[in-house]
């Protein structure tokens, strides 16, 4: 089994991590407060200080991080990381980089060719499906890359989910894109719809209960829905996370000279909901902005 090196190792990196470890694959772990990492010496895994530790015998490297930003300081360096202890300093030739972190189309494809240009293969391969996918191995994995890239990475990603090569060097960014457009814009319509039904006399709950299995289910309406009448808004994704993918899905559609204006309205209620003190709760919490408008607090 290739020898893999995880860098990341926060709410979606370790539960995938300890998929990986589970499937049987030698693992070394990297994470910018080694204490997380630390905390999966359980599975066996290797820890390491630096990037470049991590990756010097990995023939997988796969990352999981913040953002674009912090993806390319921990592959190239950058300003708290020296070029040195960044991971393409380390790389073996022909070792696979599958970045499924959640960034910008044009900063995967940017990546991709810095990567190439080190001897090293690439794949775009964000994912859906929050910790609760992680855990359980069922992510919905969107990869963008060259299709035997692909092929190479599949047993590494089945273990953590279901893989779907959706096109060239930065697709499976614009596939995620698509997906948090989606989650976005059905969070707002749940909770506007269960708050609907609050102001007019009805049981939000059982609305919920008696909308599922119609043309209105769907998997938010049974996981964030649930959330939205328990008032649960302990964060799995969080809120600040979601406006960012709106904000790049946004991004990315003016520079395709591209309307979204489903999206617009939604991210303006997304930063709303974060400039109110919801940003680090779950993205469900759009509900407690919308609630707040509504006098229903």
């Amino acid at each position: 089994m290739p020898r893999i090196s995880l860098l990341g190792c926060g709410l979606m990196g370790a539960p995938m991590a300890r998929r990986l470890a589970a499937a049987g694959f030698p693992l070394t772990l990297w994470n910018r407060t080694r204490t997380k990492a630390d905390a999966l010496n359980d599975t066996g895994a290797r820890v390491t200080d630096t990037p470049a530790a991590a990756v010097a015998d990995a023939e997988v490297v796969v990352t999981m991080l913040e953002h674009g930003g912090v993806v390319r300081e921990v592959l190239f360096g950058g300003t708290s990381l020296p070029p040195g202890q960044a991971g393409a300093a380390a790389l073996q030739p022909g070792t696979l980089v599958i970045d499924m972190s959640s960034i910008l189309p044009e900063q995967a494809r940017d990546h991709a060719r810095r990567l190439h240009g080190l001897g090293a293969h690439a794949l775009d391969a964000p994912v859906s499906g929050g910790t609760l996918g992680a855990e359980a191995g069922t992510l919905a994995i969107m990869a963008g890359g060259e299709a035997a890239d692909f092929e190479r990475a599949r047993p590494v990603l089945e273990a953590l989910g279901r893989p779907v090569h959706v096109g060239p060097a930065g697709s499976g960014q614009l596939a995620k894109l698509a997906n948090q457009m989606i989650v976005g814009i059905t969070i707002g319509a749940v909770a506007e719809a269960l708050l609907l039904a609050e102001r007019g006399g009805a049981d939000p709950a059982k609305v919920r209960e008696a909308l599922r299995g119609g043309f209105a289910e769907s998997r938010i309406l049974e996981v964030h829905g649930q959330r939205m009448v328990q008032g649960d808004f302990a964060k799995r994704g969080s809120l600040a996370i979601q406006l960012k993918d709106l904000r790049n899905a946004l991004h990315t559609a003016a520079g395709m000279d591209f309307q979204a204006p489903i999206t617009q309205a939604l991210g303006t209620l997304y930063a709303d909901a974060a400039d109110h003190g919801f940003a680090e709760l779950d993205q469900s919490a759009l509900f407690k902005e919308l609630q707040r408008r509504q006098g229903l607090a």
